[in-house]
This record gives C-alpha cells, sequence and structure tokens, in this order.
C-alpha cells in the first residue's frame, strides 16, 4: 500500500511512477501549454509562459498590464504606476515616461508606444512615445482638441488601487491598438460629455472618436466599461464591464460597434485574443483565487491555464 507519506501516484499502464505534486507545482503541471508566449501579472510580479515553463521576469513590487511588443523582443508594463519598458528575459528594465501612466499598447510597426494619461480637459487622453530609446516627448492623440495645447506636466502615480474588483477595474484605462494601425481603443473621450464613464474608438487619420459603450448619464444605468482589446483582424472588440447591478463580465462586440454580447463568465475580464484560433485567455476565478482561463469563444469551453491576471499573448 502507499502511504500518504510517500505521496507517490501510479500512471496506469505506463509502468512508470511520478511524484505527487501539491501546490503551484501541481498546477502547473496540469495546465495547457499554448504556441505562444504569454506575459501575465501575479502578486505584483511579472511573468512569462514558454510553453511548459514559466519564467518570473520582475520583483514583486508593483508591476502590472505587461504588454508584448509587436516583435515580442519587448515588454512595455507599469512599475509603480509609471511605464515602463524591458526586454522579453526582464533585462534592460528602464522608465519610458514620467509620472501616472496605464496600460500601453504597441502599435502595429512597432515604433510607437501608446498609452493613457491625464489629457488637458482633465479627464483620461492617449499619448504615444517611440517605442526604441530614447523615447521622446509624449504626443498628443486624444483627444483631438488637446493636439495644439501643451501637453500637461506629469501626474504624480496614484498609490495601488483598492475597493472591490468592479472599483479597481472601472479606473483601469488600459488602451488597445487596431491591428491596421489606424484606431485606438480607450476609456474616456468626447463621449464624457455625455456619459460618466464611457469606452471609445479613436481614428488617428481623422482624430474623430465613436462610442463603444456609456453609462451614467444620457438615461443609462451607472458601470463601466475598460480595458479593450482587438482580435487578430480587427473585425472584433472587447472589453471589460459591468452595469450597476451586474457581475462583472467580458463584453465582445463588432468594430464598428454592433453586435454585442457576453463571452466567457460572470467574474471574467481583462480579454486577450489568442492569435486567429478562435480562442481567448481571460482572466477569471479558479480554485478561489485569479486565474488566466483558455477559453473558446465559440463554445464557451474553459481550461484553466495559470495562476494569475491581465494576459498579453504574443502575437
Amino acid at each position: 500500500m502507499i502511504t500518504t507519506a510517500l505521496r507517490t501516484a501510479l500512471v496506469l499502464g505506463s509502468g512508470i511512477a511520478a511524484l505527487a505534486l501539491t501546490g503551484t507545482a501541481a498546477q502547473a503541471a496540469a495546465a495547457p501549454t499554448l504556441d505562444r508566449d504569454v506575459a501575465y501579472a501575479r502578486d505584483g510580479a511579472i511573468y512569462v509562459t514558454r510553453g511548459a515553463g514559466e519564467t518570473r521576469l520582475t520583483e514583486a513590487d508593483g508591476n502590472s498590464r505587461p504588454r508584448w511588443s509587436t516583435d515580442g523582443a519587448r515588454i512595455a508594463y507599469l512599475h509603480g504606476g509609471e511605464l515602463w519598458q524591458m526586454n522579453a528575459d526582464g533585462a534592460d528594465k528602464h522608465r519610458v515616461t514620467e509620472g501616472a501612466a496605464a496600460g500601453a499598447a504597441y502599435s502595429p510597426d512597432g515604433q510607437w508606444i501608446a498609452y493613457s494619461a491625464p489629457a488637458c480637459l482633465g479627464g483620461p487622453g492617449v499619448y504615444r512615445v517611440r517605442a526604441a530609446a530614447p523615447h521622446g516627448a509624449p504626443e498628443v492623440l486624444f483627444p483631438a482638441a488637446c493636439k495644439d495645447q501643451a501637453a500637461p506636466a506629469p501626474t504624480a502615480p496614484n498609490g495601488p488601487a483598492t475597493g472591490d474588483l468592479a472599483t479597481r477595474l472601472s479606473k483601469d484605462d488600459a488602451v488597445a491598438w487596431s491591428p491596421d494601425g489606424t484606431k485606438i481603443a480607450f476609456r474616456g473621450g468626447d463621449c464624457e460629455s455625455v456619459f460618466d464613464n464611457c469606452l471609445s474608438i479613436g481614428n488617428l487619420t481623422t482624430g474623430m472618436e465613436r462610442t463603444l459603450a456609456g453609462f451614467g448619464g444620457g438615461g443609462s444605468a451607472d458601470g463601466f466599461a475598460t480595458v479593450p482589446a482587438f482580435n487578430a483582424d480587427g473585425s472584433k472588440v472587447s472589453w471589460t464591464t459591468a452595469a450597476e447591478g451586474e457581475q462583472v463580465h467580458v463584453t465582445e462586440a463588432n468594430a464598428d460597434g454592433t453586435a454585442h454580447r457576453q463571452v466567457g463568465s460572470a467574474q471574467d475580464r481583462e480579454l486577450a485574443y489568442v492569435g486567429a484560433t478562435g480562442k481567448a485567455l481571460v482572466a477569471g476565478r479558479h480554485d478561489g483565487r485569479s486565474w488566466l482561463v483558455l477559453v473558446d469563444l465559440a463554445s464557451g469551453a474553459r481550461t484553466p491555464f495559470r495562476q494569475g491576471s491581465q494576459p498579453s499573448v504574443r502575437a
């Protein structure tokens, strides 16, 4: 008889004895693998999976919102509420911009990093800097009304977000750049003249904005829409949302704002598309903790992937 102290398990039919694993080791052994790298946050540190392995790239000291560069050579992330960048192996960590910033997105040509920070009108705005150091002075992208004005002085970063999950997510200003390079999705914009909280898509050529979702004002219920993401061909856009009385969830729509639908389960958030596979990673709940969960967007089938949140999938 095999005792508890030995903690072994026999693999039937193989004749191979394997050590039984517990905790994180067991979870990693059972997790599926993807054919592309994934960056994510856990307990204040940035991690990357490559196949079945997991590598921690930063210390656990206030790091969040990792985003892969277009070529996979670098990762933009937030450190202490400011925008930083590092190589894909964790080397060359350095600050990109001074002052408060939110989750970044690389342009499809890899030349620029877009991010959100306070704008000239007081609400969140979108800026860009060069992806390669020296990164240069921030350039205003949205709102268009701020383009002819000097960029505001950097705002001191806020402390770590507090409150329940919905409260924390409602203040997240992460942005997304469309695959064709022509549009950026971001929280706020011109729609704030109507709504208390809204999500916009801005056209980089014309400076025009279109509202994807709005809450509070205009006769709508209170709520939020944040953390946008485009799918691989730019035909779909998703975001994390909740209206008053709802649980946090992910909404997906056509890029023109039509055909809204919920994907995943209640408490899912921060969707990242896995290429053109018809699957996505979301941050959801598993074993009472925040986990990345692989979701089949057609069938809804779910597979726990890694413990963590804020996934970014390398293209």
